[in-house]
């Protein structure tokens, strides 16, 4: 256990989500921020000038141009990942070896075999792994799993799409379309969330079976391979339930999910990052049709419910809520093994679809 009521905190890298939670450490209200490492020190230091004017800290964090030289600081006991899929296994486990507990963008790596590996490396060494799926620490979805176990009833069907518009520079240099750096591409970025949200709705059960499909790839330089652009696939479950997810950087912003039972039907618009102002929403849905002779009528039955929780960053978003959730394990020396746990079950049946998608495909079994 700690010796201190707040999880001090590093962050290896000034990749651009990291300016989104360097603003929910600050709310978490159980974090400091102490220091953020880049490997050029003036981007370290522009990193924290910029989001100093934005969300100013107490203290201004120190900026470093050495991850290993934070690694090794007494004064921080977590560090928050945000490098390239490409090389984030190798920083993970410096980071367990260095005894810091490690919250990690996902996906979490290039294979589940180097989740499983990364996974091995923080139990070795007693450390808390988390991946920053924001919206699984938001207030929304601990109302939705009442919604989904009570008033949609035993689920048939779940349906999710994360996708935005990119241009044609995005593709040609954004890392998040490099293949050596974001070998996943949109499945990784984007169809991460589509599976979280699906297994989530699944109690966190393995599906049987999976597949996978490109629509389009793209190949940014001759030595490093395509990656795609824009992904589907779907999951069957044992007890019947199917799926499907499609993920995208060609198509118009969207980020649904949509939930079907036996006696209702919940849509959550926005279920990745909820739209701007002071409450979350969700809608659920108990049609229902009336034949009155030659007239029939189909009676919407749509009910939407809002909670009093903010959008972003601020207190007691979901963004704040992640860091707030890891922190206080940190601080109360308790690990929960729940976390690595979806994140390598969340891996394997990506890695699932991708490779049903390169072979044509191919329906892939799972296995516990």
């Amino acid at each position: 256990m700690t010796n201190h009521n707040h999880c001090r905190w590093g962050i290896l890298g000034a990749a651009f989500i990291a300016r989104k939670n360097w603003q929910a450490i600050r709310d978490a209200g159980n974090a400091t921020l102490i220091a953020v490492a880049s490997r050029d020190l003036a981007r370290a230091a522009a990193f924290i000038a910029e989001c100093q004017s934005s969300a100013p800290h107490a203290s201004v964090p120190e900026a470093m141009d050495d991850y290993t030289a934070l690694l090794a600081r007494t004064d921080i006991d977590a560090v928050y990942i945000p490098l390239p899929t490409g090389l984030r296994k190798e920083w993970v486990i410096r980071a367990a070896q260095a005894g810091k507990h490690v919250l990690v963008e996902k996906p979490v790596g290039v294979t589940a075999a180097d989740v499983a590996e990364i996974i091995a490396a923080c139990e070795q060494h007693g450390v808390q792994f988390m991946d920053g799926v924001m919206f699984m620490h938001g207030r929304r979805l601990k109302r939705l799993r009442e919604v989904v176990d009570h008033d949609v009833g035993h689920v048939r069907n779940i349906a999710t799409q994360f996708s935005f518009m990119s241009d044609d520079e995005f593709q040609r240099s954004n890392i998040r379309a490099h293949g050596k750096l974001e070998p996943l591409g949109c499945l990784g970025d984007l169809g991460w969330y589509c599976l979280r949200f699906t297994l989530w709705a699944m109690n966190e059960a393995t599906p049987t079976q999976v597949t996978g499909r490109i629509h389009t790839e793209t190949q940014q330089t001759a030595d490093s391979p395509p990656v795609p652009l824009e992904f589907s696939g779907t999951l069957s479950f044992a007890n019947g339930t199917s799926a499907s997810f499609y993920c995208s950087f060609t198509t118009t912003n969207a980020q649904w999910a949509i939930v079907s039972g036996d006696k209702g039907l919940l849509q959550v618009s926005d279920f990745v990052l909820p739209f701007s102002g002071p409450q979350t929403k969700f809608s659920l849905t108990r049609s229902d049709f009336a034949l009155d002779r030659c007239q029939a009528h189909m009676h919407e039955g749509r009910q939407i419910e809002a909670l009093d929780e903010p959008s972003s960053n601020a207190p007691g978003s979901q963004e704040s809520g992640l860091f707030h959730t890891f922190s206080q394990l940190v601080i109360d020396g308790k690990l929960d093994a729940h976390w690595p746990k979806i994140s390598l079950l969340t891996q394997r049946v990506l890695d699932a679809c991708l490779v049903s998608a390169r072979e044509g495909s191919r329906v892939i079994s799972l296995q516990d």
